[in-house]
């Protein structure tokens, strides 16, 4: 197998100390920064004459950086890679130039799905405030709707359904799996319509909710976004979130801002639920795995 002359992670990439001792395998030399960098041309300064570098989400690779940094031929990226069009590092440049660039997906999953069912529980049987539907309620028969069902809302699903739950999703295409478990495959209008409770689980920068779809939505509807971006045009979301209803997100960036952060229909915990132990030591093996595919073909 094949090395790099050096290795830097430009940020903290949230790799466990056994991950990082491992990288030593793949260079000759490892840089790791313990902090995020300020600008461009402090990555730029960072990166030098690496020829791999590693990042996770807090910073970006513009294309301008990337010509400035002659030697790297590998981006490893240390978080969630969805599409070039979402992520931090210019893909489609890096690839014009003969850089690879990887990422990683369903590492953190776990805990959102954990997430999900402790707020949903919270909120139904009325833990720490008034039950939702006037008195405490399970999930048996409760309709639920997944807008996008990858990975992460499949697993809410699956969740949810494990606890009875009535199952319909809407998604780009119907999937096979998904009928043969009994959720039904629903435009997106009807969908939100009859569900009593809404989980996006959408790729990061991917809008569905407008202000049609508010309006079929309703009220006393839940609304839960376990994106790392809005699911819904901001000002369609103001209006409906100031009626009967009320909204869940982790992170403010899923919230869409500091905006919303305090209204007293929104649950916002200002924490990544998917960032627990056990999804550093998925990242940290999957980005490993990157790096050692790679270099095998190279």
């Amino acid at each position: 197998m094949k090395r790099f002359k050096k290795i830097v992670a430009i940020e903290p990439v949230s790799m466990v100390p056994s991950a990082e001792k491992r990288l030593h395998d793949y260079a000759d030399e490892v840089e790791m920064y313990g902090d995020i960098p300020a600008d461009a041309d402090e990555i730029v300064r960072r990166i030098g004459d690496a020829d791999a570098v590693l990042l996770s989400y807090t910073s970006t690779m513009t294309k301008e950086v990337i010509a400035r940094c002659g030697n790297v031929r590998y981006i490893g990226m240390c978080c969630s890679l969805y599409s070039p069009e979402s992520a931090n590092v210019d893909i489609m440049y890096a690839g014009e130039h003969g850089i690879t660039v990887t990422g990683i997906r369903d590492y953190g999953d776990e805990g959102v799905v954990e997430y999900a069912v402790s707020e949903l529980v919270r909120c139904m049987h009325g833990f720490g405030g008034k039950a939702w539907f006037g008195e405490p309620s399970e999930m048996t028969g409760l309709k639920v709707g997944i807008v996008g069902l990858g990975k992460s809302g499949g697993m809410i699903a699956d969740a949810m359904h494990f606890f009875g739950a009535d199952i319909a999703y809407f998604a780009r295409s119907e999937k096979a799996d998904a009928g043969a478990k009994g959720y039904r495959f629903m435009p997106l209008g009807d969908l939100l319509e009859r569900s009593d409770v809404v989980f996006c689980c959408l790729n990061k920068n991917t809008v569905l909710l407008h202000e049609a779809e508010f309006a079929r939505l309703g009220q006393h509807k839940i609304l839960f976004n376990t994106g790392l971006s809005p699911a819904w045009d901001e000002d369609a979301f103001a209006r409906w979130i100031d009626g009967d209803n009320i909204c869940f997100c982790d992170t403010e960036g899923a919230l869409g801002g500091r905006r919303f952060l305090y209204h007293p229909n929104v649950r916002c915990m200002c924490v990544s639920t998917g960032r627990t132990q056990q999804a550093f030591v998925r990242l940290s093996n999957k980005v490993l795995d990157n790096i050692e595919n790679y270099l095998n073909e190279a």
